[in-house]
């Protein structure tokens, strides 16, 4: 929790401002970006990144470093775009997904005049383009759980990519662009033991009911610690409403997305435009609710909250913290977040972290035959591994980078 919270807590400028610096360089508003630097030479880049790679190191730890990183390499940077390739497409879709954001962070410290990052894949016959973030847009949270996240070989209707955002990705909230979601994250791959049965139930029960009335639970409130499947969840209830009613507006946002929104609306004098499009949502989903702040942006969240509630329309929350634990938000909207089911999603026991482990590698010899696991070694791992399900996903990913 502490990266995480440094991470958000590094984007976020205060409200007073009127100001948000999301490359980590001066501030600018979206889509715009100061020019880059001309006549670098190619030695001076490779310092640059260098550095990025440091302070990347620093940021996630050397393990997840050496799992997601350590084959990130720099290509070239023009015109603001900084272009870097990795050598598969799972490790692309897996870094757009999960850690685009501090990789947009960490250049823009390093690499003056940054205003996107492409991510490409390495081949024999060229480049596989592309996966992009800009300055002025973010990635999904990075709490995607422990729900399986099939490979990129497609299934039926579903690309085989990692979504981005706005209506393409399933987060359509009319005019409203929200965060992304993954096509990856559904009901039918989240796997279901005792410690998130009832989270799993309930979000189940919601995306069946979220357009009809009555509805079961409004709002639903999902708490648990980093890592144990309130992303997956969020994105599953907005892929099951949407396949049942494809005209369904259903938006998706990250609490700092939310503000980035906001705070944007109010520079651009069209606050009025954003409570409007906010208040035509059918199904509404927070996630890193821990992370909203600012007294005006707290208060345009109750009022949107309270609106969406008494019009009849579906509210689904996720955090870190149970609501009455959210201190940061004032004692009516706690109250009023409580006043639904609160559904809590707790460490993963024993044979539900062999079952992650098992799907995982599944997935893994699906896209590869050659590769497998035998089954002592994943209930050896489901034995000495318990902290959360993304540490199962990295033991996978290693023994099948070990084997490559």
């Amino acid at each position: 929790m502490g990266i995480e919270s440094k991470t958000h807590q590094d984007s976020v400028q205060t409200e007073a401002s009127g100001e948000i610096d999301l490359a980590g360089t001066a501030p600018a508003t979206e889509g715009t970006a100061k020019p880059a630097k001309q006549g670098k030479s190619p030695t001076v880049r490779t310092v640059e990144w260098s550095r990025v790679q440091t302070k990347l190191r620093a940021l996630v730890g050397e393990d997840v470093f050496t799992s997601w990183f350590a084959r990130l390499a720099h290509e070239r940077f023009e015109q603001g775009v900084v272009e870097l390739s990795v050598p598969t497409r799972f490790l692309k879709n897996w870094i757009q997904g999960h850690y685009m954001d501090m990789l947009l962070q960490a250049c823009g410290s390093e690499m003056e005049g940054i205003a996107r990052i492409e991510l490409i894949v390495r081949q024999p016959a060229g480049l596989i383009r592309k996966g992009t973030v800009d300055a002025g847009q973010h990635s999904s949270g990075e709490d995607h759980g422990h729900g399986a996240a099939r490979p990129a070989t497609g299934n039926g209707n579903r690309p085989a990519q990692a979504a981005t955002a706005g209506a393409g990705a399933g987060s359509d909230g009319g005019p409203f662009q929200g965060s992304p979601l993954d096509r990856r994250f559904t009901f039918e791959t989240f796997v279901v033991g005792s410690s998130n049965r009832l989270a799993h139930a309930a979000a189940k029960q919601v995306a069946e009911t979220a357009l009809n009335e009555p509805m079961r639970f409004n709002p639903l409130f999902i708490h648990s610690n980093v890592g144990l499947g309130k992303t997956h969840l969020l994105h599953a209830i907005a892929w099951e409403v949407k396949r049942r009613n494809p005209y369904a507006q259903v938006l998706y946002l990250t609490a700092e997305r939310f503000r980035y929104r906001f705070v944007e609306s109010l520079r651009s004098q069209e606050a009025m435009s954003f409570k409007e499009k906010l208040r035509g949502i059918d199904v509404l989903l927070v996630d890193d609710m821990e992370f909203l702040s600012g007294e005006r942006t707290e208060q345009e969240f109750d009022s949107t909250l309270n609106s969406l509630l008494d019009g009849g329309k579906q509210v689904v929350v996720a955090s870190a913290r149970q609501p009455t634990q959210l201190e940061a938000l004032d004692q009516r909207m706690r109250s009023r977040l409580a006043g639904g089911l609160v559904a809590e999603l707790t460490p993963l026991d024993y044979e539900l972290r062999l079952k992650v482990l098992e799907r995982r590698a599944e997935e893994k010899n699906a896209a590869d035959p050659t590769f497998s696991v035998p089954r002592e070694v994943l209930a050896f791992l489901a034995e000495h591994l318990s902290e959360s399900a993304r540490e199962l996903d990295g033991a996978i990913t290693r023994l099948y980078a070990a084997c490559h």
